[in-house]
């Protein structure tokens, strides 16, 4: 077990943890909440050695094996499948022993070396990494691409990889939602459900902590408070401690009071000193119950707009995209978009990364221009834009003050330089804070910045991309109250489902290149991702299953079939069955016969032209399968009686064996996406 012991902790000269006391035992799942600059992560930094106490104990078990999500954005040529491996530490440690076994040229070492790496699962390693990958939304064109050549966002996910392949006991996250989506928060809740060792979590995703843990930690004025229980069961039992508390301390206060009074007014007479002494003894000896002191609560409010237009954007015909680096033809992510946006609606926008969520955001609110057909905006609309990467829309070098003052001069000249300070009080920007650099601020501080800017200009239509990424708990509420209060209209692009719920009434999806109504709310889209994904990882693995002997058990499964055994999510899209998707009505029945005979012409040559991929597909799996029995068999053999000779000789055929698979996934890999894009053309 881990446990604290009247430990204190100081981060510089701020103390974080004060005589604190915590025991956390193994197998718990715990999620640890305050404040943003609470210390949280500074605690995740004493479990890691990173930092030590000052003063108390600290232990937790010497043989732990201990797992983290790296802060640091990776840089390296490396394939993204490779890096991911690399988390898994005891892989790692066996290969190492490989290679040292082999250059040793010691045929008994080199024997036992290949037993611990099938022992720790290497044949299977490779394609559980990439069903990994495909669960955190990733493509498989993507799962051997350079690491460098993803954006950062993709690069946190690969190092959330990283961190879960490791074979843990002690698993801790901090903030691992903040670059997903949906998609891959469903995956990642069901991935950690499963989890059998123990884990500690930073989140403020409420849903998140309610779904995957049963303990819960709260950090504040730098102490540990222990509950069991959930996020909402914390919230509850923390509410009714405090309350007890509150009413203790006034109960006691009427006490000390009453004691007072006695002593105030007999102290001076000599019959009755000796009762007043004893009550001054009495408050001396007395355990003084603490005040119930809260930091205040962070709330703030929309202004009313000026006008609504009515209706505030009109979509007709609109593509959405990017301009090509090369100076071709521009890159379309989103096309044919036709809805209109009226005043008051309050629209939650659904998909999975690289749909073009963000796209079709940035192109409503001016950032990027429309491809083709057109976005008309109703007269007097005032957008209010919070862009996903909060530095797009600030500079670093300038401090909030500047940046406020800047706005001012746009929107309200009048302003004056003591109601702009005022008004960033308002969102914890206090004394010198408003002159801080933004580039040196925290992420939930630059958030709050871009927030008060928004406030200041008095839209009628919000465009929010994820403002919760670096929000506490305590400011989502804030922005959560502001939203429901808002009289303007709301589009919203978020994967924290709390606030979608409390804000949203109807849903846009986001997919195949298009945008259409989604019939349901988030529990039908949430099951409608789980069917998707059990629907594409069925598609894939069945004629892997039907080409692999009935009674051999295959060490290496292809990715999409690892991927539906781990839960995970690919990202083709099937029908939904509980939710619906509004779409365009099929063809008539009614066609004529020279339309069906042309049709049954096309389906012949595009049989013809898939035949041979096909074929070659099902070689490839029938080679993956007997290449796995193969090396399960050898594997067996290594851990019986054999001799030294007969060791080096299976040692190295399992290592020819291994490259041999690795060989035929990239194959069938390339096989599969060539057959895919040809069904679709």
């Amino acid at each position: 077990m881990i446990t604290l012991r009247n430990l204190t902790l100081r981060r510089g000269p701020k103390i974080v943890l004060q005589g604190c006391n915590l025991t956390l035992n193994p197998g718990e799942k715990i999620g640890l909440v305050g404040r943003n600059g609470a210390g949280k992560s500074s605690l995740f930094a004493l479990m890691t050695h990173r930092l030590q106490a000052d003063a108390g104990d600290f232990t937790m078990p010497p043989r732990w094996r201990m797992a983290e999500v790296a802060q640091n954005m990776p840089e390296t040529d490396q394939g993204a499948t490779d890096f991911v491996l690399e988390g898994d530490t005891r892989l790692m440690e066996a290969q190492a022993q490989v290679d040292a076994a082999e250059a040793s040229g010691d045929g008994h070492a080199i024997g036992e070396a290949y037993g611990l790496l099938a022992e720790v699962g290497a044949y299977d390693a490779r394609p559980r990494a990439q069903a990994m990958m495909l669960g955190l939304g990733f493509k498989s064109a993507q799962l051997d691409a350079p690491v460098d050549s993803f954006s950062g966002g993709w690069r946190m996910r690969l190092q959330l990889a990283r961190a879960l392949m490791c074979p843990s006991d002690l698993l801790l996250l901090d903030e691992p939602t903040n670059h997903l989506d949906l998609d891959a928060l469903v995956w990642l809740e069901a991935w950690l459900q499963r989890y059998e060792g123990t884990m500690l979590v930073i989140s403020h995703d409420r849903e998140f902590l309610d779904a995957i843990t049963r303990v819960t930690v709260h950090l504040d004025e730098a102490q540990l408070t222990r509950y069991g229980g959930n996020y909402s069961s914390f919230e509850l039992m923390r509410a009714e401690r405090m309350n007890q508390q509150q009413a203790a301390f006034s109960r006691q206060q009427d006490k000390v009071a009453q004691l007072q009074r006695f002593i105030d007014r007999f102290k001076a007479k000599a019959s009755k000193a000796k009762q007043a002494q004893s009550r001054v003894k009495a408050l001396e000896r007395m355990e003084k119950i603490a005040p119930v002191l809260t930091s205040a609560d962070f709330s703030f409010e929309f202004k009313e707009p000026q006008n609504l237009p009515n209706p505030m954007l009109v979509m007709r015909d609109m593509s959405c995209g990017y301009a090509s680096p090369d100076g071709g033809e521009p890159i379309t992510i989103v096309r044919h978009v036709t809805r209109s946006v009226q005043p008051g609606q309050r629209i939650g926008i659904l998909g999975a990364n690289g749909q073009g969520k963000s796209t079709l955001v940035k192109t409503l609110a001016r950032a990027l221009p429309a491809l083709a057909g057109e976005a008309t905006e109703g007269k007097g609309l005032a957008i209010g834009y919070f862009a996903q990467q909060e530095m797009d829309l600030l500079t670093p070098e300038s401090g909030p003050m500047e940046h406020m003052i800047r706005l001012a001069r746009q929107v309200s000249p009048g302003a004056r330089e003591q109601e702009l300070r005022n008004f960033l009080g308002q969102f914890r920007f206090p004394g010198d804070m408003v002159h801080q650099p933004v580039g040196s601020l925290s992420g939930g501080e630059k958030a709050r910045l871009v927030l008060a800017m928004l406030v200041w200009q008095r839209p009628n239509l919000l465009l929010l991309d994820e403002p919760t990424n670096h929000l506490d708990l305590s400011t989502r509420e804030a922005l959560s109250m502001a939203l429901n209060e808002f009289e303007g209209t709301v589009m919203l692009v978020s994967h924290d489902r709390a606030l979608l719920r409390e804000v949203c009434d109807e849903f846009w999806l986001v997919t195949a290149g298009g945008v259409s109504e989604f019939d349901g709310d988030l529990d039908d889209y949430q099951r409608w991702l789980l069917e998707r994904a059990r629907d594409e990882a069925r598609s894939f693995s069945d004629a892997a299953k039907a080409a692999a002997a009935p009674k051999v058990s295959v060490a290496t499964p292809t990715p999409a079939a690892a991927a539906a055994g781990t839960g995970t999510s690919p990202s083709r899209a099937a029908a939904p069955t509980t939710a619906t998707v509004k779409a365009t009505p099929a063809a008539p029945a009614s066609a004529g016969r020279e339309d069906r005979k042309a049709s049954a012409q096309a389906r012949q040559r595009s049989a013809g032209q898939l035949r041979p991929l096909r074929d070659e597909l099902t070689r490839t799996e029938q080679r993956m399968a007997a290449a796995g029995a193969e090396s399960e068999a050898l594997a067996l053999q290594l851990g019986g009686e054999v001799s030294a000779a007969q060791r080096v000789e299976m040692g190295r055929r399992l290592k020819t064996l291994q490259d041999e698979v690795q060989d035929l996934e990239a194959r069938w890999l390339e096989l599969s996406e060539s057959i895919e894009a040809a069904g679709a053309g």
